[in-house]
């Protein structure tokens, strides 16, 4: 078990983040979309709605449907500042560093694949992901 399945699996005992799952619209988008383009919008949310050291609407920027990530974001605590804080160890008033947003992504995917019944991408010999 690496240290996001770790994270995912006390997330998951959380009643509130345990309630969130993709249902068949979401799937459907992200069917659709494919795993990039998801991935490229987690990057831009995060980019955009958390990552700033003062995000704009902070703690109601995140709707609760409507996209994949959005989800996601609930289900990983990855939804305002105050959850980054309390979940991941990200003070508030501060902007997020390119890795600590990188992270977030690649959590917040991990959800999904798990939701959408992907297994996570291999790495290849050389160390990068597949």
């Amino acid at each position: 078990m690496d240290e996001f399945d770790a994270l995912l699996q006390r997330l998951s005992r959380s009643r509130f983040r345990a309630r969130f799952h993709l249902g068949a619209a979401e799937r459907a988008y992200a069917d659709s979309k494919g795993r990039g383009a998801i991935a490229r919008h987690a990057g831009d949310f995060i980019a955009t709605r958390l990552a700033p050291a003062e995000p704009r609407n902070d703690g109601r920027q995140t709707p609760m449907r409507g996209h994949p990530v959005f989800l996601a974001q609930h289900a990983t605590a990855c939804c305002c500042r105050s959850c980054l804080a309390k979940w991941h160890g990200l003070p508030p008033g501060r902007a997020l560093t390119p890795s600590e947003q990188a992270r977030l992504v690649t959590l917040l995917m991990r959800w999904i694949d798990h939701e959408m019944g992907y297994a996570p991408p291999q790495a290849r010999h050389d160390g990068n992901p597949a």
